[in-house]
């Protein structure tokens, strides 16, 4: 059984004649007649019966109709919907990205493309690193901001930005008033991290363990903002990223995020803690328009 076949006998049992049919379709009237007889051997019950000139529909077609009808309109209507999401200027794309990156960066990203392309849609999936990329190879998503370049095969990745990480310590700390600090000086202290398998989280503990320590866990949050509080509080010390607001469209990056004054954030001089974000996408499928737009769009706006 074929779509075609189904609609040859819906446009038949609305009172379109075999020859109508034939002709619309551009092929010969014994062709049309055959598929319907098919048809009906595939269902294993007559469905039309001719009434002088035209075929219509006997009891068990009428019946078989109403879900031809169903399945040929949810059919046309799956098209439209695939259509609608994946037009450059209209559709949904399918976009993950890490728990860090929620406040500032993706939603710059979505709002530089939006006033591009103000019908955008956008499907969103957040997580931590491992599971983005599993969400990224199984399709849910198309694209997908990431920390740095994933060792992953058949995985592009492309840099936008290079993002400083800070120590961060309760007010009043005894580093709180230093224009810099070494990592090493806080190697007797508590850490508050991310879980583990959260880019941030591997991130610590590779500067930590080249600081020459293994980080000492008070602490192990789902979000920055929990592990901003948490050092706000005194329970210990973090490397945290500065909330960067502006997109660098809009006239650079950088600046304080909103609630940081209570936290004093201190650069690293010594192991060098930054981390490069970027956007990446498997290479062995094509980009639908809608996503492969967004995609272009970004790097040109953020160009790493």
């Amino acid at each position: 059984m074929d779509l075609q076949a189904l609609r040859w006998f819906q446009a038949v049992a609305d009172g379109e004649t075999v020859t109508e049919t034939a002709r619309r379709a551009t092929i010969t009237q014994p062709v049309v007649t055959r598929t319907l007889a098919r048809l009906e051997k595939e269902v294993g019950a007559p469905l039309l019966h001719r009434n002088g000139r035209r075929l219509q529909p006997t009891p068990a077609g009428s019946l078989f109709k109403e879900y031809v009808d169903t399945v040929l309109a949810r059919w046309d209507d799956g098209l439209r919907a695939v259509s609608d999401f994946v037009a450059p200027d209209t559709g949904v794309v399918p976009l993950g990205f890490m728990h860090t990156y929620g406040t500032w960066l993706v939603p710059e990203l979505i709002s530089g493309y939006c006033r591009v392309h103000p019908g955008a849609r956008f499907d969103l999936r957040q997580d931590a690193d491992p599971a983005l990329i599993d969400t990224l190879r199984a399709g849910v998503v198309d694209l997908a901001v990431t920390g740095p370049a994933p060792d992953v095969p058949g995985l592009r990745w492309r840099p936008l930005l290079t993002e400083p990480l800070l120590l961060a310590v309760p007010p009043g700390h005894r580093l709180a008033g230093r224009e810099d600090v070494r990592l090493a000086e806080v190697a007797d202290e508590p850490f508050v991290v991310l879980r583990t398998g959260m880019g941030l989280r591997t991130f610590v503990a590779e500067a930590c363990r080249e600081a020459g320590f293994a980080p000492r866990i008070a602490f192990e949050g789902d979000e920055v903002a929990t592990l901003r509080g948490l050092v706000g509080a005194g329970l210990g010390v973090s490397l945290l990223p500065r909330q960067q607001q502006a997109p660098p469209e809009a006239g650079g990056r950088g600046g304080a995020g909103q609630g940081e004054a209570a936290v004093p954030l201190i650069p690293v001089t010594s192991p060098e803690c930054s981390r490069q974000i970027g956007l990446a996408w498997f290479t062995d499928r094509p980009l639908p328009p809608a996503s492969r737009a967004f995609r272009d769009h970004v790097l040109r706006a953020w160009p790493g």
